[in-house]
């Protein structure tokens, strides 16, 4: 059994009307297949350019592990030269990825080679812009944006396959108190239901992207996602343009961050256990009363 995923919508292109009349502001997710199809990097970031501009400096890798709530959140499992890195994920399956890298601070002539797509809508962080690399094995444990920014999330070389849940979902999904990730980083795609019974009917939305496609991620959303093949990603972020979710980024940053880390210190295995009790009570609290319906 698995939860109850639906299509996502596909398009070639999209005017801003209507892009913001049924996707920005009711925030649902969507892939548009054009909006690179004047991009340089579409035909240019091939995987022997990039290990030219970026060479080998050396890069943290991270693998399946699922979140471990009494420890740091993404921390490495490894560390390797960026070019025999992406020799590696083009060559052999493996759980070894890159996470949250800014590329252009070694490479800052890719700039150059995208186009942030101002015409759907403003409040781009143009300093952020970030790459994600994957081998064939590799997958991104079910989390949200702890800034709750849009990401525009275009994908380079292999098929992707990602699967979306909004934030209303969050306490069916187990999610851990004061975080942005779950209970446990349960299989996705074959939940126990037996063991975490409040996943049962939670509705999400599948999408498998290809080279040139960008996934349009609402704020909030929750992302879990796999390397069908080996591959990258870049992903723009902007700002929703109301003042209430600004202020939930803030307290995000705050609470969610710093807080949280320093009773993660403070407090280490107590403090994790506690998290993981109310996010079990929290779930079937949930579950109990048919929310979030």
């Amino acid at each position: 059994m698995s939860f109850i995923l639906h299509p996502i919508d596909i398009v070639d292109h999209i005017s801003p009307e209507d892009f913001a009349a049924n996707y920005l502001t009711p925030r649902r997710p969507l892939i548009i297949k054009g909006l690179t199809h004047n991009w340089p990097a579409l035909q240019k970031w091939t995987p022997g350019y990039l290990k030219q501009v970026v060479g080998d400096k050396i890069v943290p890798l991270y693998d399946n592990s699922k979140a471990d709530p009494a420890k740091p959140i993404n921390s490495a499992a490894a560390e390797m030269p960026f070019d025999a890195y992406i020799d590696l994920i083009m060559s052999e399956p493996t759980e070894l990825r890159i996470f949250f890298f800014n590329i252009f601070k070694q490479a800052p002539q890719l700039l150059n080679d995208i186009a942030f797509p101002k015409d759907l809508m403003g409040g781009f962080i143009e300093s952020m812009p970030s790459m994600f690399f994957g081998g064939s094995d590799s997958v991104t444990f079910l989390h949200y944006d702890i800034d709750l920014p849009h990401i525009f999330h275009t994908h380079f070389g292999g098929k992707k396959q990602v699967i979306l849940f909004e934030n209303k979902w969050k306490r069916r999904l187990y999610c851990i108190p004061n975080a942005t990730y779950a209970l446990e980083d349960y299989d996705v795609l074959r939940p126990d239901f037996k063991k975490f019974p409040a996943l049962e009917g939670v509705e999400g939305t599948e999408a498998f992207l290809e080279h040139g496609d960008t996934l349009f991620m609402p704020t909030g959303y929750w992302h879990w996602m796999k390397y069908v093949e080996g591959g990258y990603s870049l992903s723009l972020r902007a700002w929703d343009a109301s003042l209430s979710r600004k202020a939930a980024s803030v307290y995000n940053l705050a609470i969610k961050g710093g807080l949280d880390s320093a009773l993660k210190i403070a407090f280490k295995a107590n403090y994790a256990r506690y998290r993981e009790n109310l996010a079990v009570k929290r779930a079937h609290k949930e579950l109990a009363a048919g929310k979030p319906f």
